[in-house]
């Protein structure tokens, strides 16, 4: 494949930004791609700054959660060591043909509060916390592969999550499209603290005490961008997660998934 096409994927790094501002996310990181950025005028994605601004369309985690829509601007930031993308940040200390490979930190916010809702009367607040890991990336002719994983570091969860992901680049002038899918592997303090665990504690009458469990969670994307001139470029995005029955069974969680539509639009400085 081209060496412009991955620098094209890139691009859709920018939709994380978004989606890590809000306390319902999706939980991809297209993040990962950011090593294959170029400062070429031609590119999609260049190094340096990109300034913007997304809408989110999403649904929401919990039973008492009403479907997200936001509109966040933000900007990422592509160096050739350094990444910085909203909640998150990644250091890559080794580049060597198509293999990289980065340390990576994340800032997860909370996204359950009991004062939000009579139906969250009983819970735990789930509050913030840091997260460092490191993670690597692998080019090949069809594909770029990445491999993830972090640990809470703050104490918050004390739990464990790691990603394995495929993307699919399709480059067309400057149209690109792109399908991804992969794995999310959740440890057991991880999913029960931010994916619908229920405590001893906090069981009552409809709400049973209920342990996620180590998770495995299927995940599939469709991201598309487009360049319209030096400065400007479009992008939209479809982005799936299919619950691990641990998760899509707790009494907290309202859906079998998490889908989000995502549109945006990014000034290049």
């Amino acid at each position: 494949m081209p060496k412009l096409n991955f620098r094209c994927i890139a691009l859709v790094a920018i939709f994380a930004m978004g989606l890590n501002s809000i306390p319902a996310q999706a939980e991809i990181d297209f993040g990962s791609l950011s090593s294959l950025s170029a400062n070429n005028p031609e590119s999609p994605i260049p190094n340096g700054l990109v300034v913007g601004g997304v809408v989110i369309s999403g649904q929401a985690r919990y039973q008492s959660q009403d479907d997200a829509l936001y509109v966040i601007p933000g900007a990422v930031y592509f160096g050739e060591q350094f990444m910085y993308l909203g909640d998150r940040a990644r250091y890559y200390f080794y580049k060597e043909g198509n293999v990289s490979a980065f340390a990576y930190g994340r800032v997860r916010f909370g996204n359950l509060d009991p004062e939000d809702s009579t139906a969250l009367i009983g819970m735990n607040k789930r509050e913030w916390q840091l997260e460092a890991g490191i993670g690597a990336n692998v080019v090949t002719p069809y594909a770029l592969f990445t491999v993830r994983a972090a640990s809470d570091v703050t104490g918050t969860s004390k739990g464990q999550e790691a990603l394995v992901w495929a993307d699919f680049p399709i480059v067309k002038d400057k149209l690109l499209i792109m399908p991804g899918a992969g794995l999310m592997i959740r440890s057991e303090n991880m999913a029960n603290y931010y994916f619908g665990g229920v405590s001893a504690s906090e069981a009552m009458v409809g709400r049973p005490e209920w342990n996620t469990g180590t998770t495995v969670s299927p995940m599939f994307s469709l991201l598309s961008s487009y360049r319209f001139n030096k400065n400007w470029l479009g992008l939209a995005a479809v982005s799936y997660e299919l619950y691990d029955k641990g998760i899509k069974n707790s009494p907290l969680v309202q859906h079998s998934g998490e889908l989000y539509v995502i549109t945006g639009l990014g000034y290049i400085w």
